[in-house]
């Protein structure tokens, strides 16, 4: 699929639908939009100067890609599969692209069904957060076949930093398990530094200065530890998404055989995260459960 001005339907206009649908429209696309809540949709529009539809399948209608960012698979099924849902009205040879997080079960499903219809599938879960979505700065992991991901991945420029197409169908999904069960050990580990740096009466930006530099160093730390140190949590990926991430990881390692003992131990220590009332706090409120 060329870089020429592309007929896009976007599915999902949130906290990340919304930033990368509006970066799409920048690009010179001609984009649609659909939101369960049509007042979020409408008011994209008015925004960026596209249209709001009011079913997946009218935004799909004659789209040449046809992107979602919904909820969970319930939503992706029924935004695509369902009575009014994008598949029933998109033209063959166009591509359906998800950056939903979601189970491989699902994706591997649209991939048949697209397959079927004479569409292109790619499942295509995004890294970066509601920053890299307004930045345009996404990392994004891909399954699919080649030819989907040729078509894809020209749309997807628009705002992504990095595009790597892994595998088959699914595999985009397994992949963002595998980048979710990174963080959730890393976060587990970095708060325990912390409090133990506090309890230890250490001075914590100058401890930060000392290891933020060596191996102990990652993204969180770089991006994290000063904010967790404040008792701010108000960054973007919100505990309750992870959770259910989690759970999707720990699923799919019930089929696999994978042994994931410590994202098993931390998804329980979000629950209890939740029960403190920071479910809709950032991921790195994982240090409320340890005390001050």
């Amino acid at each position: 699929m060329s870089e020429q001005k592309l007929r896009i339907a976007f599915i999902g206009t949130g906290v990340m639908g919304g930033p990368m649908a509006g970066h799409l429209a920048r690009a010179g696309h001609d984009v649609t939009v659909y939101n369960r809540t049509r007042a979020r949709a409408d008011a994209w529009a008015a925004e960026h100067g596209g249209r709001a539809a009011a079913t997946p399948a009218e935004a799909a209608a004659d789209a040449d890609a046809v992107l979602a960012c919904v909820g969970n698979d319930d939503d992706l099924a029924q935004v695509a599969l369902g009575r009014d849902g994008a598949f029933r009205a998109m033209r063959k040879g166009a591509v359906f692209i998800d950056h939903t997080t979601v189970s491989a079960r699902i994706a591997r499903q649209l991939s048949v069904e697209a397959d079927a219809l004479g569409l292109l599938g790619v499942d295509a879960p995004v890294s970066g957060g509601q920053a890299g979505a307004q930045n345009g700065t996404l990392s994004i992991m891909c399954g699919g076949s080649p030819a989907a991901f040729a078509a894809a991945e020209p749309v997807m420029r628009a705002y992504a930093a990095r595009i790597v197409h892994i595998g088959g169908p699914g595999a985009g999904q397994t992949t963002k398990m595998v980048n979710q069960i990174a963080i959730a050990g890393v976060l587990q580990g970095l708060s325990e530094a912390l409090r133990f740096a506090q309890a230890s009466r250490l001075d914590t930006d100058k401890v930060f200065e000392a290891v933020s530099g060596g191996a102990a160093a990652s993204w969180q730390m770089l991006n994290r530890w000063g904010t967790m140190a404040k008792d701010e949590f108000d960054f973007g990926f919100a505990v309750d998404w992870m959770r259910k991430d989690l759970g999707l990881a720990l699923e799919e390692a019930r089929a696999n055989g994978a042994a994931l003992p410590v994202a098993a131990l931390v998804d329980q220590f979000y629950a209890e995260v939740q029960a403190l009332g920071h479910g809709r706090s950032d991921t790195s409120s994982l240090v409320t459960r340890l005390g001050k």
